[in-house]
């Protein structure tokens, strides 16, 4: 079972991080593409679209989390019956959320332009909307569902490995269309097109691999009852993380306009960019971590935390020193000094990265156990003072105010609050204290290490691409040899090692 859990975070990663290439590269293209072709206000209109569907996403109410997690037993136990009516019953489900989905994106139509500060684009930004909006429906109308029975078995590899394939071929009729056409509805088009291929191809997989697995029958009581109850959890949870990402670019766009947006929208591509080979990493290994809770002790669940937490925060670590180097050059080379912010928006940035890797793995634990009803309070208390803070903050200080805004409200709310209520309901035998001291620890090397890195590279007199790479060069190797010289006595280092080495030895 253990060798099984490993081979399937592997296989996972492996396919996480092909996806994950193609979405960073090609997103980088397009956007350049449209900036330089259509303009910057058309980049701020699509991601004020995204933002908004984000929020009309919360609909889904984490259903999705809640199914895969009540399928984790039943697969254990062989309960195909049960799995069949699970899968029945996220059908319907997913049915009616993309009626209530399209039936709420509807009604902000007459209110769209209230939403966009200043000039808008030469183009019919209703039409526009009501594709991204029927992209988004589309999904849940089709066979998204299906999706959890991989999920379930340890095998999102294969989803995503066919979302890999759909969307560069998505990416790449787009960025012909912009270039021979220059057509900003066609461009829209494909990515619906997109989406409709990738739930058939994923829906003909999933019945040929899984055909004992029909959506027929219905769940018993007691399970509706447990599936109501995390939902009502993972709503509230969907709300927190919508506030603080979504929001965000809503507030800029109305308080600053579609330029602002444009040029927050590429530092948090950038970002995020970073962030979804993180979460890679995380999702690869969601399924196993909660197989592992349903089968092994605290103990051996709490000290294997601790040595991914420990490599999770290295590499997180790392990769915001980096952004805090390389963030300046490679946006001057990408968009030009005309679409770039001041360097303190650029540390608030790398602030609000480490800060959202920092919670990272106890999430993982946590929603692998199915807390997010006991995280319900948590998340409202998250949502509102995000909100306030980004209204009031962003009112006053602008962009900085919102970043700051997000990063009060995640490290004090999302992170503090957050990791209590996991060792209060799983680790009862640990101590919260002993976390959090850990992590001050390595968030104080993490700025010991940026210090020294950023000052080594503050000498490297090259402009350009060369200046870039040269500055990459250092990031690559100085802060892990920092990094190394400080842990490589501890025992935190030396568990971690042999962990690595022992997963890194199995069979593929």
């Amino acid at each position: 079972m253990i060798d099984s859990r490993s081979k399937n975070v592997v296989r996972n990663l492996r396919s996480g991080f092909l996806y994950k290439v193609v979405q960073i590269i090609f997103p980088f293209i397009i956007r350049s593409v449209i900036i330089n072709i259509l303009g910057v206000e058309y980049l701020g209109l699509d991601s004020l679209f995204v933002s908004i569907l984000q929020v009309l996403n919360l609909a889904e109410l984490g259903f999705s989390s809640a199914v895969t997690y009540s399928m984790y037993k039943p697969i254990v136990d062989n309960d195909k019956k049960t799995i069949c009516a699970l899968l029945n019953s996220y059908k319907r489900i997913y049915r009616i959320i993309g009626i209530i989905i399209l039936m709420g994106g509807l009604l902000i139509l007459p209110f769209l332009r209230n939403l966009i500060d200043g000039a808008v684009p030469d183009t019919n930004i209703y039409i526009l909307y009501c594709a991204y909006l029927m992209n988004t429906v589309i999904s849940y109308m089709l066979f998204a569902y299906k999706t959890a029975l991989l999920n379930a078995h340890q095998r999102s590899d294969i989803a995503t490995n066919i979302q890999a394939i759909v969307s560069l071929l998505q990416y790449l009729a787009q960025i012909m269309v912009l270039v021979v056409f220059r057509d900003y509805y066609l461009f829209v088009a494909i990515m619906c097109i997109a989406t409709i291929l990738n739930n058939i191809l994923v829906a003909v997989v999933v019945k040929k691999k899984y055909p004992e697995y029909i959506c027929t029958g219905k769940i018993s009581k007691e399970q509706r009852k447990d599936i109501r109850k995390k939902v009502t959890g993972l709503l509230v949870y969907k709300i927190c993380a919508t506030t603080r990402n979504s929001l965000d670019s809503i507030f800029i766009s109305s308080m600053v306009g579609l330029t602002a947006v444009a040029i927050y929208s590429n530092y948090y591509t950038i970002m995020f960019a970073i962030v979804g080979i993180m979460g890679t990493l995380i999702s690869a290994a969601t399924a196993s971590v909660g197989n592992s809770l349903v089968t092994e002790s605290e103990e051996k669940n709490y000290n294997d935390m601790k040595r991914f937490d420990f490599l999770y925060m290295w590499v997180s670590g790392w990769l915001a020193v980096c952004l805090a180097c390389l963030y300046q050059p490679l946006m001057q080379l990408w968009m030009g000094v005309e679409n770039m912010f001041s360097y303190e928006i650029v540390i608030l940035f790398c602030i609000y990265f480490y800060a959202l890797k920092m919670g990272d793995i106890r999430a993982l634990y946590s929603d692998a156990k199915g807390l997010w009803y006991e995280n319900r309070f948590r998340t409202v208390a998250e949502s509102i003072v995000n909100i306030l803070l980004n209204w009031t903050l962003g009112y006053f200080f602008g962009v900085p105010g919102i970043i700051v805004a997000t990063l009060i409200s995640l490290l004090i709310i999302g992170f503090g609050y957050g990791s209590q209520i996991l060792f209060r309901h799983y680790f009862v035998h640990e101590k919260v204290s002993k976390y959090f001291l850990r992590h001050a620890t390595y968030a104080l090397v993490t700025i010991m290490v940026g210090a020294v890195t950023y000052f080594v590279c503050s000498f490297i007199s090259l402009d350009g691409i060369w200046g870039l790479v040269a500055k990459v060069t250092v990031c690559v190797v100085l802060p892990n040899l920092i990094y190394l010289t400080v842990y490589r006595n501890t025992k935190i280092y030396k568990d971690s090692a042999v962990f690595v080495k022992r997963i890194l030895s199995r069979k593929k």
